[in-house]
């Protein structure tokens, strides 16, 4: 088989590492994979599925333009067009979308050429955006109209940020008519929670599968290191919190507010802060800037006594993963799919910071098996999936 993903990122942040995990998954059963991505460096040892879609002035210039136009996923038009003609030649058998948000590609163009060459899709959600005219998650505003029609979006100040207009009303339209033109459609939700989403929206008529978010074992494992000791840790309850980007839908002022209500022997560990943010971070936190070295990240769970994770938007947290499979137990609020990756008694409600408190300070909390979020079983489920798929597209 060859394969083609579409990804915002390629190795790096949770949905590129994802990428490269199943890349290199299908390498080794004799498949062939590239990863077309817009932005950010590629890590040296994933160049080889790595395809970029435009430039560093191309995202900067699409992602201007949708802040006054609101049109996010609808510019890049001629470094999409110019992606199209490699595809062209590349000519694989199924493509395997992820995000499409980002500044980067016009979906416009893109589903053009799959409605044009018939190729079966795969579209994995991490998100909400794919069926919405503006947003990601929409949760926190309790808006509805994705249902119907997006229309005077509560969210428009958010990510993907619009400035002054508001288009999701035209986005909306755009988008179902785009899917609408697609044959052959998998949507693919790593939470039962998303995929209910999906099945309600205008993604209804695809078909539907549940693949969970797996991880790399081999190095998601209990991990020795020196980290509490540089950090002056030893006999202190270390709580541990992890974000790609921290920001307040990922808790990051709940996380402020924990580390004031903490008692003396406990220490709270952030990561994934930006350098502005680390000079604003009070100084009870200890706060380290993103890593997408995963060793180290292994180490950093491994130290930790629980995983907090206080998300007010998610779909299916990897961290949650990542940190139970080194041997740290997580909790989190009841938000989107965070509930999915761990234990029921480990979930609060969504804002009580004393509940997750409480909760993190338990000497004995339990944990999932090791085993249910693997890479290889997350790889095997698409490479069933796409045989599938290609086979019924031949026929």
């Amino acid at each position: 088989m060859k394969i083609l993903m579409i990804n915002s990122v390629c190795g790096v942040r949770s949905t590129g590492r994802i990428c490269v995990d199943i890349a290199q998954a299908l390498e080794k059963q004799g498949h062939e994979c590239k990863i077309a991505y817009g932005r950010e460096s590629v890590p040296e040892q994933y160049k080889r599925f790595a395809v970029r879609i435009g430039s560093d002035t191309s995202v900067k210039w699409h992602g201007l333009k949708a802040r006054i136009f609101d049109s996010c996923g609808f510019e890049s038009t001629r470094e999409t067009r110019r992606f199209i003609k490699w595809v062209e030649s590349y000519d694989p058998d199924i493509i395997h979308l992820h995000n499409l948000h980002g500044y980067y590609i016009d979906i416009r163009v893109l589903f053009e050429y799959i409605a044009r060459a018939n190729k079966p899709v795969v579209w994995t959600l991490h998100d909400c955006w794919a069926f919405t005219g503006h947003c990601a998650h929409f949760v926190s505003a309790n808006c509805e109209k994705w249902k119907t029609l997006c229309e005077s979006c509560p969210k428009k100040s958010d990510y993907p940020t619009s400035l002054l207009f508001d288009n999701s009303r035209k986005n909306f339209a755009r988008k179902k008519a785009l899917i609408d033109s697609v044959k052959s459609l998998t949507v693919v939700a790593p939470s039962k929670w998303l995929s209910n989403l999906a099945r309600e929206s205008f993604l209804s008529n695809a078909d539907h599968e549940i693949i969970p978010n797996g991880i790399n074992l081999d190095v998601f494992k209990p991990t020795e290191s020196d980290f509490r000791v540089r950090y002056g840790l030893e006999n202190k309850r270390v709580l541990l919190g992890v974000a790609s980007a921290w920001h307040k839908g990922k808790g990051l002022y709940d996380m402020v507010e924990i580390s004031k209500r903490l008692p003396e022997h406990c220490k709270l560990v952030m990561v994934g802060l930006t350098p502005d943010q680390l000079k604003i971070i009070p100084p009870q936190i200890i706060a380290i800037t993103r890593t997408n070295n995963t060793g180290e990240l292994a180490e950093i769970y491994s130290t930790a006594d629980a995983l907090i994770n206080p998300t007010y938007a998610d779909t299916f947290p990897t961290v949650n993963l990542e940190a139970q499979a080194c041997g740290t137990p997580v909790v989190t609020y009841r938000t989107g799919g965070s509930p999915d990756g761990t234990l029921p008694e480990n979930v609060v409600a969504q804002g009580d910071i004393d509940a997750l408190i409480e909760r993190a300070m338990c000497e004995s909390l339990p944990l999932r098996q090791r085993d249910e979020f693997s890479l290889s079983l997350m790889s095997q489920r698409y490479s069933a999936l796409y045989e599938k798929k290609i086979s019924e597209n031949s026929n």
